[in-house]
Formats: structure tokens, C-alpha cells, sequence
């Protein structure tokens, strides 16, 4: 008997994965999905002869890439009907735009002019490039905001352009003709670092591809068939990186959802999505509409969110679920009244059986989660605050800085990041010497000093070379001198030591390749991590994040707190000179709230909250009247019980 291969896919899903030749457009709605469709027509691609590695699929973030990737090569290794086993070397390329530019740029880093090895800024390293880009034009950092500036740096590379560019512009202003001095500044800084920033990622391959035609046939001729995730997140550089991988026969697959476009101020268009049937006139469209996530009462409610929205491909989510619970709606006297509830109402579903990491608190600003952690650590409920990366902290830095000074002894700023950590003996003075080429009048033992760090570099580089990463980071810990410091040091120097013994298990994970090709590996992984790469699948714990990192995520039971007028929607909405496009991602935003819970939202406001040191009134947010009234009920707690009425108790928590 035959067993259909598509039986588990819908009537849309199925046309989705048979439509295999020229261009596709598949708009999926919040958990319709996508991901199984996408993995399905790879695999059906395979079935038909297409080889795995003619297969390109892009995504957004590693969580997505690392799913997509584990779950395609699962599903071609256990099937029988595909004539060939796939090989390791054979399997589908699928990882970030940004992982992509990397693996671009490795390739052809002799034509950009960078060595292999080149280090990738991270924000920190770019904002201190900035300042320092400033200081030598002489500005002041402090009047002259770094982050101000590398934020609109970043924007107009988003779009394509480059400093020279934006050099070329008239008219711009004071602040833009510093914008562009310090630019230029930094992009010497940066070459003489041999290094990128995140930007240049995108943006240095797409030039790669747009500028060699060489270059751009390599690669069309290598990937067949590219799909792209998330495509309405698409930026300026990423649209093009795009269509420069299309061959003539425009088997490029797009999937995306224009209400999920929450990332225009980070450069994400939703114009690019809009715009597909006009760039791929023979384009072909598919709604993906049958939700597998959520009840119908969420969907429902989610519906009436978004349905509002002008510029939109009208699409109506719907299921076979039942009906499910109501929407909670809580409202609180002041930020503690809802954490409290917040909390109370978490701990209620943990007793009752919930595991925690099916429980998500979203909020919409960063601030909003002190109180939130103070509920959660009052009630002794596990929770993990996104947002906190492992790879930002201090001790993690440095040890990165070892290994990528070592390989890349041109980036001066993870030299002067580490030549004294631990402490040497060498002061700011006597580095300002050494960057200037004065080191020849230094003292003799500082001379020894340096020599001696430097010498402590070439035997990383060798270990780099010749042992595997684990080896490598357990080599820098152990002979830089900050293992020894961590064990002699304060009681929080013991969490730094045990966040380097993870770093050096983290970095197991590359110790199956050869041992450069697993540094160069793990280097890129380590400085691409995002948000959602910090949240620990083992860990049984609420989730507390923003809503943005919560975007491709699902939970049982999810909380949205701050419902008020001016904090969701943000106050941004009311400045002058907003695109419609811009008007309405706040509505999209909370649609994407909505839509990751499974069986129930809780939805929250205060009247009154302490934003910045200011207690303001507010109004409860427009969003919580866009829901029909007979989807929702009130939700009380006992506030006469709550910890805010009982005397504070230092309670440990890790």
C-alpha cells in the first residue's frame, strides 16, 4: 500500500510544498505552519532528484535556523523513499542572513581585502570605535552621542549605502556632517582592525554579489532554490541579497506574515513583502490561514486586533481547536498591584501542573521587568529574563578577546581590551605608547611585560591550530591568569568562573571539525547570538521578554503587562512624520503578543506607573477595546495577601 508522503499537510500546506518551480509566495499566519510547510517542500525537492546542497533556506534567528536545520536533516536521514542516503557534506544550507554573509565573506575575503580571521564588531566594539572616531575628530563623546551616531550609521547601511555615500549628500545638517567625518573614521578603524561590524555582514556580501558577476554566478549556480523566511523582516541590503541569488528561473520561495512586520526601526520594510508580485510577475500566491496554535477564542480575538490595519493582505486565521478560555483582563492600581498578579496568577498554574516554561510574561519596554523579577523572586517562582545575553558579559569578552587577538593580532581593540586583564602592570599610558609606535622609550621590565603577553597570544594561536576549541578556551582561562584570579577573588568572581567552564563547554560544540574551522565556527556562532539563543530549553523556568523576542516563539499561557495608553501603544506613534507602515506596527506588535499563546492571555494595566522616576496616570491602551467584550473576563487576585503588604524578606534566588 502507498502512504501518501504529503497526508499530514493541509489542502494550502500541500500546494505550497508541490509548487516547487518559479516564484511563491506563501503568506502564513501566526502558527499556521510555516516551518513544517518549508521543511516539507525541501524534503519533496529532495524526493524529486534535486540535490540537498542546491537548496538555500534563510531565516532570522539561530533558534529558527538551528530548528529548521535539525528538523529537515531529520526528516531526509529516516526517509526510504529518497534513492540515495544524504550525506553530512550534501545537506541543505540553511542559517541567519547574517550567518550567510559571513559564510560569503569567508569565502571571498581575499577580494574584500580582509584575511579570513577578520573579527566581528559587536555593539560595544563599534560604539567604542565611534567614540574613539569622534576624539580624533575632536568631538566629545559626551555631547556627541556614540550610540546616537552608530545608530544612524547602522540605518543607512541597512539601505545599501556606504560612508562614501554618504559623503557625497548635501544639505544634511551639523549633526550629519558629523555623522559623516566620524563614519569614515570608523570604517579606518575598522580596516585597520581587519574587522566588520554586524552591518557589514549584509551589507559587504550583498556588494560582493551585486558588484562580480563571478562572484554572484558561484553562488546561483550553487543554490538552486532559496527560500526565505520572515521575509517581511527583510531590510533594504537583505531584499537585495535576495534577488542577487536568483537565477533565471526565479525558484525563489518567500514566506512571510505583513502582520508580523514589527521591525521597522531596525530597517525591516514591509514594502519588500508587499512589493514580491510586482518584482516576480509570474509569482505565485498561497495563504496559509489554518492556525494549529492557539483556541478559537485567541484567534478570535486576535482577528478583531488586526483587522483594524489598513496595509494588509486580508487573511482570517481559524481552527479546529475548541473554543478555549476567555481573555483575562486585569486592571491594577499601580506597576506592583499587576507584577503581583502577575505572579500570583503564575504560581496558580505551577501548582496546578503547568511546567513554568510554558508560561511567558511579555511586556513592552525593558524597564517594565524590575518589578516583574521582584514579584517573581517574592513568590520564589523560577523564572529566565531574556534580554541578559551570556555573550555580553564582562568575563566572557575578555576570554573572546584572547582567542580573537591571538588570531587576528591587527584588531587592536580586543589587544587593548585584554593586554591587562588580569592585571599586568600595564596602564593606559603605556598602551597609548605601544598603538603609537613609542614603546621603543619604555622601560625595560614594561617591555618584558608586553613581550611576555604577546608570547602568551602565540601559544592560543597555536592551541587554535592544533587543538580543539574546548581545549583552546580552557587554555586561555587557565594561562591568561584569570582562573587563578576568579578562585583568590570576591564571592562573584566565582559565577565569572563557572560562566568561562561554560563558555569552554559551549565551545565543545565545534570540537568534531578541524580545529581552525571549528574556532571560526564557534566565533561567528558566539558573536550572531540573539535574544532567544539565551533561553535554555532544559531550564523549567518562566520566561520573562520583551514582546519583540518573543516573535516564533509559543507558550501555554502568556501574559501581556503594560496595556496603557502612551507605553502599548508606545508614545512613539504620536511624532510627526510616522509612515502609515509605522502607524500600525503597534497594533501589529500586540497581534504578535496575542497569537504566541496556546490555551490562554492575560492581559494587564496599571493605573498608575512609575516610568523614569515619574508616577504618570494612565488610560488603559486602545488594544484591550479592540478585543470583543464577550471574549474576555475581568481577573481579580487577593491583594489584601499580597507580599507588598508583608515586610520585605531577603530571600535568595538564583
Amino acid at each position: 500500500m502507498n502512504i501518501d508522503p504529503l497526508s499530514n499537510l493541509n489542502e494550502r500546506q500541500r500546494e505550497a510544498v508541490l509548487s516547487t518551480e518559479g516564484p511563491l509566495l506563501i503568506l502564513a499566519g501566526a502558527g499556521a505552519g510555516k516551518t513544517k510547510t518549508i521543511a516539507e517542500r525541501i524534503r519533496h525537492l529532495v524526493r524529486q532528484g534535486v540535490a540537498p546542497s542546491a537548496i538555500l533556506a534563510i531565516t532570522f534567528t539561530n533558534k529558527a535556523a538551528k530548528e529548521m536545520r535539525e528538523r529537515v536533516s531529520k526528516m531526509l536521514a529516516e526517509d526510504t523513499s529518497i534513492n540515495k542516503p544524504v550525506s553530512m557534506n550534501e545537506r541543505p544550507f540553511v542559517s541567519t542572513f547574517h550567518a550567510l554573509g559571513v559564510h560569503i565573506i569567508k569565502e571571498q575575503s581575499a577580494k574584500l581585502g580582509l584575511s579570513r580571521h577578520f573579527t566581528i564588531f559587536d555593539r560595544d566594539d563599534s560604539k567604542k570605535a565611534v567614540k574613539e572616531a569622534l576624539e580624533k575628530h575632536g568631538y566629545d563623546p559626551k555631547t556627541h552621542d556614540p550610540n546616537k551616531i552608530l545608530g544612524v550609521i547602522s540605518r543607512e547601511k541597512g539601505k545599501g549605502f556606504e560612508a562614501k555615500d554618504f559623503e557625497g549628500r548635501k544639505e544634511r545638517g551639523q549633526f550629519m556632517d558629523i555623522v559623516g567625518l566620524v563614519w569614515s573614521e570608523y570604517e579606518r578603524i575598522l580596516k585597520r582592525d581587519n574587522a566588520l561590524d554586524f552591518d557589514d555582514l549584509l551589507l559587504k556580501a550583498m556588494i560582493l554579489l551585486k558588484s562580480d558577476k563571478g562572484v554572484r554566478e558561484y553562488y546561483r549556480t550553487i543554490w538552486d532554490y532559496v527560500h526565505i523566511d520572515e521575509y517581511q523582516d527583510t531590510n533594504g541590503v537583505q531584499y537585495e541579497m535576495s534577488k542577487l541569488l536568483i537565477g533565471e528561473k526565479q525558484n525563489i520561495c518567500v514566506v512571510g506574515d505583513i502582520d508580523q512586520n514589527i521591525y521597522s526601526w531596525r530597517g525591516a520594510d514591509i514594502k519588500n513583502i508587499l512589493a514580491f508580485e510586482k518584482d516576480y510577475p509570474e509569482a505565485k500566491v498561497i495563504l496559509l490561514e489554518e492556525n494549529y496554535r492557539s483556541s478559537k477564542t485567541i484567534l478570535d480575538a486576535a482577528n478583531a486586533i488586526i483587522e483594524k490595519n489598513k496595509i494588509r493582505r486580508k487573511k482570517t486565521l481559524f481552527t479546529s481547536q475548541s473554543l478555549g478560555d476567555k481573555i483575562g483582563i486585569f486592571q491594577g492600581f499601580d506597576e506592583v498591584a499587576e507584577a503581583e498578579f502577575i505572579a500570583t496568577k503564575a504560581e496558580d498554574l505551577i501548582k496546578k501542573g503547568t511546567d513554568p516554561s510554558e508560561i511567558a510574561v511579555l511586556y513592552r519596554a525593558n524597564f517594565q521587568s524590575r518589578v516583574l523579577e521582584e514579584a517573581f523572586m517574592q513568590h520564589r517562582l523560577p523564572y529566565q529574563l531574556l534580554g541578559t545575553k551570556f555573550f555580553e558579559r564582562r568575563e566572557i569578552k575578555d576570554i573572546l578577546s584572547y582567542l580573537k587577538a591571538a588570531i587576528n593580532p591587527d584588531c587592536l581593540a580586543d589587544v587593548k581590551r585584554v593586554i591587562n586583564v588580569p592585571t599586568r602592570g600595564i596602564g593606559k599610558s603605556t598602551i597609548a605608547k605601544l598603538f603609537s609606535g613609542l614603546d621603543a622609550d619604555l622601560p625595560s621590565a614594561t617591555k618584558k611585560k608586553i613581550s611576555d603577553f604577546y608570547e602568551l597570544l602565540k601559544e592560543i594561536k597555536e592551541s587554535a591550530e592544533n587543538n580543539p576549541p574546548s581545549q583552546t578556551i580552557a587554555t586561555i582561562i587557565l594561562r591568561s591568569g584569570l582562573e587563578r584570579e576568579w578562585k583568590e577573588g570576591k564571592p562573584e568572581d566565582q559565577e565569572r568562573l563557572e560562566n568561562a567552564y561554560e563558555l569552554a563547554a559551549f565551545a565543545g560544540r565545534y570540537d568534531s571539525v578541524a580545529p581552525l574551522e571549528g574556532i571560526e565556527s564557534f566565533l561567528g556562532d558566539a558573536a550572531l547570538q540573539s535574544d532567544q539563543d539565551e533561553m535554555k530549553e532544559e531550564q523549567k523556568a518562566t520566561r520573562l521578554m520583551t514582546v519583540h523576542a518573543s516573535k516564533g516563539l509559543e507558550f501555554d499561557y502568556v501574559f501581556v503587562s503594560g496595556l496603557e495608553d502612551g507605553l502599548f501603544p508606545h508614545q512613539k506613534i504620536t511624532r510627526e512624520n510616522i509612515s502609515p507602515e509605522e502607524s500600525e506596527e503597534e497594533r501589529r506588535l500586540f497581534y504578535v503578543a496575542v497569537t504566541r499563546a496556546r490555551k490562554k492571555v492575560f492581559l494587564s494595566y496599571a493605573q498608575v506607573r512609575m516610568v523614569f522616576g515619574k508616577r504618570e496616570v494612565n488610560i488603559p491602551s486602545e488594544f484591550v477595546f479592540d478585543i470583543p467584550e464577550e471574549l474576555t473576563e475581568e481577573e481579580t487576585f487577593d491583594a489584601e495577601n499580597s507580599w507588598r503588604r508583608k515586610p520585605l524578606l531577603d530571600i535568595p534566588f538564583d
